[in-house]
């Protein structure tokens, strides 16, 4: 169990020194500043973000923020590279974050009073968009939404399309 502590410590504190994250020069300031090592900045920076969800005002724009503004930087990144593969991941993201805002939709009012709620979304948000093997918008979208899309792709398509010439033909009524 220690091993695994000190493993992931210092996985974590390498991605925390990578120059080629965004992140990396506001800890590098702030360590300089403060002395304090960026590791326990990190550390103090979750811990203080996961008292204001549970505490805090305005927690639901925290949660939100964290699940929309790195997600949002890095698809774009994603956008401007010459690589696929993190194209996909981050569609995979935004697919997944989608899905759950709508079902988050019908159950807001209820989910809403848990005191809890807003830090377990964060930290579900988080596993989201983790860059691990367990990154849970890829296992989310392989084991759920992917094999649910197989099945009813066709059906979709077709309501799609009908959809389409329906409105073709309103438009071309009216001109």
């Amino acid at each position: 169990m220690a091993g695994r502590v000190a493993e992931i410590k210092e996985e974590l504190n390498k991605s925390l020194h990578d120059k080629s994250k965004p992140w990396s020069s506001l800890l590098a300031t702030v360590e300089a500043k403060t002395g304090v090592d960026r590791l326990y900045i990190f550390i103090g920076s979750i811990a203080i973000i996961g008292l204001w969800l549970v505490f805090g005002y305005a927690a639901q724009l925290v949660c939100n923020t964290v699940g929309f503004v790195y997600p949002a930087y890095v698809s774009i990144r994603a956008i401007e590279s010459k690589q696929k593969d993190d194209d996909t991941k981050w569609l995979t993201y935004w697919v997944v974050f989608a899905i759950f805002s709508i079902l988050e939709f019908f159950s807001d009012l209820i989910v809403g009073w848990f005191p809890l709620y807003w830090l377990m979304k964060c930290v579900f948000f988080v596993w989201l968009m983790i860059p691990t093997e367990l990154n849970g918008s890829l296992i989310l979208y392989k084991k759920i939404v992917r094999p649910y899309f197989l099945k009813h792709h066709n059906s979709v398509d077709e309501v799609l399309a009908k959809a389409k010439d329906s409105a073709n033909k309103l438009l071309e009524k009216t001109e």
